[in-house]
């Protein structure tokens, strides 16, 4: 099936850090690109997939579930392990929460996580109706887009496939079940002003996860890495992946 455009995935080999990507719920590479652009300006060897159901139509997304989504990410981080010295993940909305469950089931294997407007719990109504609706209705509005930056447009679906929606209440609980197993560095940017994931979830992180380090965005909203304080998360999580890791990040 076609791809939109700009929904490619990016890969990059360079030098022994590996840092894996996860884009957002109805999106796709598109937002993160110019983020592992970055990086692999950098040294980084970047690996963002495009996650299934993905970057086509949404009545295809509609076939696919949470577990579809991970089992992506998890093939990505097996390659990146197997020729980087050390792996990081980072991720956007329900990326970042993918991300975080990359670090519960992989422990020490993970060296740090970054997460970017992290969705984690159901504080949406309509989503949390969503295995439900799902019997009744076949999409709703799309999520895609919120970004403050004049001209600024993310890559993704305009309608939302309610069948895809109701797999996250089972992945949100996973995720908030296992927190006590993220003892990985962890730096996050927060948007006071989303328009698609509310305070619920980076609130449970600030309780949950001892020593999480949190970076307010004031003129971003949700789709942060391609809106005005993207430079800041690019640069920022630079810094830390040099702070954390035990190789330099050079290349080969």
């Amino acid at each position: 099936m076609p791809l939109m455009r700009g929904a490619e995935p990016y890969h990059h080999e360079a030098g022994q850090i590996g840092v894996l990507l996860c884009h957002g719920f109805t999106g796709t590479p598109q937002s993160l690109r110019p983020w592992g652009e970055f990086l692999a300006r950098n040294g980084a060897s970047v690996s963002l997939p495009r996650l299934p159901g993905h970057g086509t139509t949404w009545q295809e997304m509609s076939r696919t579930r949470w577990q579809d989504w991970y089992a992506e990410l998890e093939k990505a981080f097996a390659v990146l392990q197997g020729r980087c010295a050390e792996v990081f993940v980072a991720g956007l909305s329900l990326g970042a929460c993918l991300a975080l469950r990359l670090a519960e089931v992989h422990g020490a294997a993970v060296k740090g996580v970054v997460l970017v407007n992290p969705s984690i719990t159901s504080d949406v109504p309509l989503l949390a109706l969503a295995p439900v609706l799902k019997w009744f209705v076949p999409s709703m509005p799309g999520v895609a887009g919120d970004i403050k930056k004049e001209g600024a447009v993310e890559v993704g679906y305009t309608r939302t496939p309610v069948r895809a929606a109701a797999t996250l209440p089972r992945l949100w609980s996973l995720v908030q079940a296992d927190l006590g197993k993220v003892t990985q560095p962890l730096l996050v940017y927060h948007s006071p002003e989303d328009h698609v994931v509310k305070p619920a979830s980076v609130a449970i992180l600030r309780r949950r996860i001892p020593g999480v380090t949190i970076e307010e965005l004031h003129d971003s909203y949700h789709v942060a890495t391609l809106d005005n304080d993207a430079d800041r998360i690019f640069a920022g999580s630079l810094d830390f992946i040099r702070t954390h890791a035990s190789v330099p990040l050079q290349r080969d």
